[in-house]
């Protein structure tokens, strides 16, 4: 690989040490000189970086690419907003294990498939499914694909436990035998480079019913946390809920007992809740985690920077069943436009909605909040739009929902309403921002491609937070998004512009970067030959994106390459073993 020399730049190393003015060099992957006043060597290319900040390239810490990867290689729009590593297999979602049984491994596509909103044909078709094991998918993405990151991931409990225990994972906990069945899959895992585990104490699913890890029992997941143990530099991912159910206490006083004596890493993602409607939650979340941490529990909240939306579409969501509103969810699980119109037009089915949204659905959630729902979206342009659905209902006398149902019938039931972000508490967040035993940056990219946008959501640590508001330092910011998760994901060779890193970079003006305006592009495939749409958005634009050393975005587009490589948690040294002992 010919050499590369970024000169005229101001480094920000992502160590949260104050930035300084230097010339990076860049040799076979690595960064080989960081110094002021570096001068070309034997023709090298040189990258004018002058008036531009120089830093490491950016951790997406929260990442759904399991499978989209395999349609979608390119990690659009992730390259032009500085993303040089992705983090897949959260929430306890991942591609494999997965059975033998074809029924069983449906079951696993469908539950990523309604959790993540993504489409199951593409699932069933792009991807070859030459894997049983965490260890023979990771062998098939690596020797089947080229895409422009790094990537890593945890291996995830919800297959784990289908694939021991087939369609017995929703009902029961496993016996002694299936425990240490799910300990060998783990094991594997570990063994090929996961990360570690992600489980899920939080999701229902669209017949309310809690997914099979809520099943799980303190034997199941203690033996799952004694192989993790065994495997220093791992970790442990569980998603708790402050959002629905609010069983977020009692599953952090679990975990902790678990943990106890245990040296275990562990990121709750949802413990530290941040949107307005969630303080009473904070209030019992809060001390229940600070006290753990200051007891030495290896605990790390994970949270977003970003307030979450949501788009209400009749052709593919979850928000409907995760508002607790199962008599919408109806017409989203209608098949075909006619039995959609059917049910709209029906006036049982009428009464019941009425009856949801006044008594069932969460006081937070859209249905609940109409003056917070847009009509934004027309499939066909009738209207009206750019109005609240409660606007709306006001004008026409009617109830909401019912509103909402008269709205749809005429403008087609591909139409979308669009739910404001929630309200956020804004100091709480830059709290989480500067603590040092916080995980961050976290988008969800690219699940949820018809309801929100998570690609690009990183940039607004350096826009919002940083220059916009000056809430944070560039020097804070950036270290939120490289090297702090690198140490707390094990990735000791990256995250840092020092000499001997990998060459993992980002380049950009400040005051020319924004996060764009969301848009569709019609270019998922549906499984059957058809294509549906994704948001996507513009470039921040980054003026360069370096994966190992290759340029994946410059001047202005992304560039083709894909350099990615398949990365592993490094252990860490025996002195920092010795110190967490203690």
């Amino acid at each position: 690989m010919a050499s590369i020399l970024i000169k005229g730049g101001t480094v920000v190393d992502g160590t949260g040490a104050k930035a300084f003015p230097a010339d990076v060099r860049v040799r076979d992957k690595i960064i080989a000189e960081v110094a002021p006043g570096l001068e070309p060597q034997n023709g090298e290319r040189v990258i004018d970086a002058a008036g531009c900040y120089v830093t490491p390239g950016f951790i997406e810490s929260h990442t759904h690419f399991d499978a989209t990867m395999w349609w979608q290689p390119d990690l659009d729009p992730m390259p032009g907003y500085g993303a040089t590593t992705i983090v897949m297999g959260n929430c306890g979602f991942t591609a494999a294990p997965v059975s033998d049984d074809p029924e069983v491994r449906m079951e696993m596509i469908k539950i990523f498939s309604f959790f993540e909103d993504i489409p199951e044909g593409p699932f069933v078709q792009n991807l070859p499914w030459d894997w049983r094991k965490w260890s023979e998918y990771m062998k098939s993405v690596t020797s089947r694909l080229k895409v422009p990151a790094n990537y890593s991931g945890f291996t995830g409990h919800l297959a784990i436990r289908l694939a021991v225990m087939g369609m017995d994972a929703w009902t029961r906990v496993a016996t002694p035998e299936e425990i240490k069945a799910m300990a060998d899959h783990l094991e594997d895992a570990l063994e090929a480079g996961a990360i570690g585990l992600s489980s899920n104490l939080l999701d229902h699913d669209g017949q309310d019913r809690p997914v099979p890890t809520q099943i799980a029992d303190d034997a199941e997941f203690a033996a799952l946390i004694e192989v993790l143990e065994r495997y220093p530099g791992r970790s442990m991912q569980v998603i708790v809920d402050t959002f629905m159910r609010m069983t977020a206490p009692a599953s952090v006083e679990r975990l902790v007992r678990l943990l106890e004596g245990k040296r275990v890493r562990v990121q709750i993602a949802g413990a530290i809740p941040t949107l307005e409607f969630q303080k009473p939650a904070l209030e019992i979340m809060k001390p229940l985690v600070e006290k753990a941490q200051a007891e030495g529990y290896d605990i790390w909240p994970g949270y977003s920077h970003v307030s979450p939306t949501n788009t209400l579409s009749l052709t593919r969501s979850l928000i409907f069943a995760q508002s607790n509103d199962y008599v919408w969810h109806e017409v989203v699980l209608a098949e075909t436009e006619e039995e959609k119109l059917k049910l709209l037009k029906d006036p049982d089915w009428r009464a019941r909605a009425r009856e949801s949204w006044d008594t069932k659905t969460w006081p937070h959630a859209p249905m609940s909040n109409p003056h917070r729902l847009h009509l934004r979206n027309s499939d066909n342009g009738m209207g009206p739009i750019n109005l609240t659905l409660k606007e709306h209902a006001d004008s026409l006398g009617l109830h909401p929902s019912d509103a909402m149902a008269e709205w749809i019938i005429a403008n087609g039931v591909r139409s979308t309403v669009h739910m404001a972000p929630f309200p956020k508490m804004e100091d709480l967040t830059v709290e989480l921002l500067k603590h040092p035993q916080t995980v961050g940056n976290i988008s969800d990219a690219p699940a949820h491609g018809q309801m929100f946008c998570g690609g690009g959501e990183n940039i607004l640590l350096l826009t919002k937070y940083c220059r916009d508001e000056g809430q944070v330092t560039i020097e804070e910011a950036i270290h939120v998004m490289t090297g702090k998760l690198a140490q707390h994901f094990n990735f000791t060779d990256r995250g840092e512009i020092k000499p001997g890193k990998r060459a993992d970079i980002a380049v950009f003006d400040l005051k020319e970067i924004e996060r764009r305006e969301e848009y569709k592009r019609f270019d998922v495939p549906t499984g059957d030959f058809g294509v549906t749409w994704r948001y996507t958005r513009d470039a921040a634009p980054m003026r360069l994106t370096m994966v190992n050393g290759m340029p994946t975005f410059y001047e202005g587009r992304f560039t083709g390459a894909m350099p990615g490589e398949f990365i592993t948690p490094a252990a860490p040294a025996a002195a920092e073993l010795a110190v967490a002992a203690e």
